[in-house]
C-alpha cells in the first residue's frame, strides 16, 4: 500500500502524532512541513514557528487536567484524555537531557485569603523550563529523523486541496493520503481561510484578549507556595465576560514578545537553570468575551488599533502619536506601569522591546478595548487587596491575545473533518490552548491512523475477503472508515459525508 501522512506544522500536536506513528513502526511515509527552522538553527526571537512550535519556546508547563488548555475530554472522555496526556508528558521526559528535573507540583487546597475575591483552579503541573525545552527539541528531532521522518523546514504552505489530496507550498506541491493540520498560533488565519474555502461547518470561539502582568515574585509568594501555575478566575455571566490568570512564570521569569500577522503581543516563560534567576513573576490576565460578532476579526482589529494609534513616551516617543512608525525601529508592543518600573529582561539579557505608554496613551488603549479594559483594572485592584505589598510595584505588557479561529466540526473518534475524513485538525487549529492538550490531540489522531491501517491490512489479508468486493468498473473497492481503497489497499476517494 502507498501511504503518505503529511503533517502541516511541526508544533507539539504534529510532533507527538509523528512520534506515535514511528514508535509503532508505521510503514508509510511521514512528511512534516513547517515555515520555521529546525531546532539547531532556530533563534530565540523566532517564537512562533519551528520545532515544537510556540510551545517549544515557552517555559514548558505541562498541565495535567482535562479542563485546562482546551476541552480534550469532550472528544475522548476523561479517562482516555488522561491516558493521552500521560503519553505526551512521558515524551517530554523521554527526550529531556535530565528527566529527573521534570518535577510535578500538585496543590490540593484553596487558601482562604483568595476566596473573597477570586476562584482558584488547582491541578497538577509538570514544569520543564525554557532552557531544557530547546534541548528536548533537538533530541526529539534527531529521533524522528533517525526513524525516517522527512522534515521540510522554512517552507510555507500556501494552499491545500482537500479533494485532490495535495498540499501546496511556496516551493512544492505534495500529494497526501492522510493530512494532519496542526499549524499552531501562526496559522490560525490560514485555517480560517480553508474553512471558508471548503464551507466547513464551524463553531465560533469567544474573544480571548488581555495583558501580561509582571511584578517582583515576593508579592505573590504566599500563593506560589500553594500553586506554581496559579489560575485565578472570575465570571460575569450576565455580561458574557470571564477573566483568568494563566501561564504563570516564577523565579527565573521572563516576558517574551510574539509576532502574529504582523502585530506584536506578549507571552511569558521561565527557565530552570539557577543562573537565570531574577526573582520575578509574570502571568497573563485574559478576558474571554462572548457574544462578539466575528470574534477572530474583532481581536485582530483591536490589536492592530492598539499598536498603531497609542500615544507613547520614552525611547523616541516623546508623547507623540506612534502611528506604527516606531515598529519600524524595532518590533514591539506596549508597556505601562503606575510607577514606571524597569521592564524585565529577556533570556538573552536584552530589555524586552516595548513602548512605554503615557497616561494619555493608556486611555487610547482603553478606548480600543471598547469598554472591556475595566474588567482588567478591577482584576488588578482586587489582587492588590489580597497582596497588599504589591501597591504600584507592577507593570503590564499590552496586549496578550489568543487568536481562536472558528473551530471546524470534527468526528470525535479521530478529529477528522466531517466532510473530509482523511483530514484531521489538531492543536490551536482545534482550539487547544496548551502543550499537553495539543500533544494529546496529535497522539489521538495517530492512534486512529494506526488502527485503521491495521484494520485495512487485516481485511486485505483475510482470504474470506478475496471474493468479489464492491465493483467500480475495473476497480475493486474496499470501504473503511469513510474512505475507499482499491484492491491493493491504495486510497481512492471519499465515500460519503460522516456525521
Amino acid at each position: 500500500m502507498s501511504k503518505h501522512v503529511v503533517i502541516v506544522g511541526a508544533g507539539v500536536a504534529g510532533i507527538n502524532a509523528a512520534t506515535k506513528l514511528v514508535d509503532n513502526d508505521y510503514d508509510g511515509q511521514i512528511t512534516i512541513i513547517d515555515m520555521g527552522k529546525n531546532p539547531y538553527d532556530r533563534l530565540p526571537e523566532e517564537v512562533m514557528t519551528g520545532m515544537l512550535g510556540a510551545g517549544g519556546w515557552s517555559d514548558g508547563k505541562l498541565t495535567y487536567h482535562t479542563s485546562i488548555g482546551g476541552h480534550l475530554s469532550k472528544y475522548t472522555g476523561d479517562e482516555k484524555a488522561m491516558e493521552l496526556m500521560d503519553q505526551v508528558i512521558n515524551n517530554f521526559k523521554r527526550f529531556h537531557p535530565k528527566p529527573e528535573e521534570v518535577q510535578c507540583s500538585n496543590p490540593v487546597a484553596e487558601p482562604d485569603f483568595i476566596k473573597p475575591y477570586f476562584g482558584l483552579r488547582l491541578f497538577p503541573v509538570w514544569h520543564v523550563g525554557t532552557d531544557y525545552l530547546h534541548e528536548i527539541g533537538k533530541n526529539w528531532y534527531d529521533y524522528l529523523v533517525s526513524k525516517g521522518v522527512n522534515f521540510r523546514w522554512e517552507e510555507k504552505v500556501t494552499d491545500i486541496d482537500f479533494v485532490e489530496r495535495e498540499v501546496k507550498t511556496d516551493l512544492y506541491a505534495m500529494p497526501y493520503d492522510t493530512l494532519i493540520f496542526g499549524v499552531g498560533k501562526s496559522g490560525i488565519d490560514f485555517g480560517k481561510k480553508l474553512a471558508e474555502k471548503y464551507e466547513l461547518p464551524t463553531e465560533s470561539k469567544p474573544v480571548q484578549i488581555g495583558v501580561r502582568f509582571e511584578a517582583p515574585q515576593k508579592h505573590f509568594q504566599k500563593l506560589i507556595d500553594v500553586s506554581y501555575d496559579f489560575k485565578l478566575y472570575r465570571k460575569f455571566d450576565d455580561e458574557g465576560v470571564s477573566l483568568r490568570s494563566f501561564c504563570t512564570n516564577n523565579n527565573a521569569a521572563y516576558v517574551a514578545l510574539e509576532e502574529t500577522y504582523g502585530d506584536y503581543s506578549y507571552n511569558g516563560h521561565a527557565k530552570k537553570d539557577p543562573k537565570y534567576k531574577n526573582n520575578m513573576t509574570n502571568f497573563g490576565i485574559l478576558m474571554e468575551i462572548r457574544g462578539i460578532d466575528k470574534p477572530f476579526d474583532w481581536s485582530r482589529e483591536l490589536v492592530s488599533k492598539v499598536q498603531k494609534n497609542s500615544i507613547v513616551s520614552g525611547e523616541g516617543g516623546n508623547g507623540k502619536k506612534a502611528m506604527g512608525r516606531w515598529q519600524n525601529k524595532y518590533k514591539a508592543g506596549l508597556y505601562w506601569s503606575p510607577s514606571y518600573k524597569d521592564k524585565s529582561l529577556t533570556s538573552e539579557g536584552d530589555w524586552v522591546h516595548a513602548h512605554y505608554v503615557s497616561e494619555e496613551g493608556l486611555q487610547e488603549v482603553k478606548d480600543a478595548f471598547k469598554g472591556y479594559f475595566k474588567y482588567i483594572e478591577d482584576f488588578i485592584d482586587d489582587m492588590k487587596k489580597i497582596f497588599p505589598s504589591l501597591k504600584d510595584d507592577w507593570g503590564i505588557y499590552i496586549p496578550e491575545v489568543k487568536y481562536l479561529s472558528p473551530e471546524p466540526l470534527v468526528n470525535y473518534k479521530d478529529l477528522s473533518l466531517t466532510t473530509y475524513p482523511n483530514v484531521h485538525f489538531v492543536g490551536d487549529a482545534l482550539s487547544a490552548r496548551g502543550i499537553t492538550v495539543s500533544g494529546a490531540q496529535g497522539t489521538l489522531v495517530a492512534e486512529q491512523i494506526l488502527i485503521l491501517d491495521k484494520e485495512l491490512e487485516d481485511f486485505l489479508n483475510d482470504p474470506a475477503n478475496n471474493k468479489e468486493p464492491h465493483e467500480m468498473g475495473d476497480t475493486h473497492e474496499y470501504i473503511m472508515g469513510g474512505l475507499s481503497y482499491d484492491k491493493d489497499g491504495d486510497f481512492i476517494k471519499f465515500i460519503n459525508k460522516q456525521k
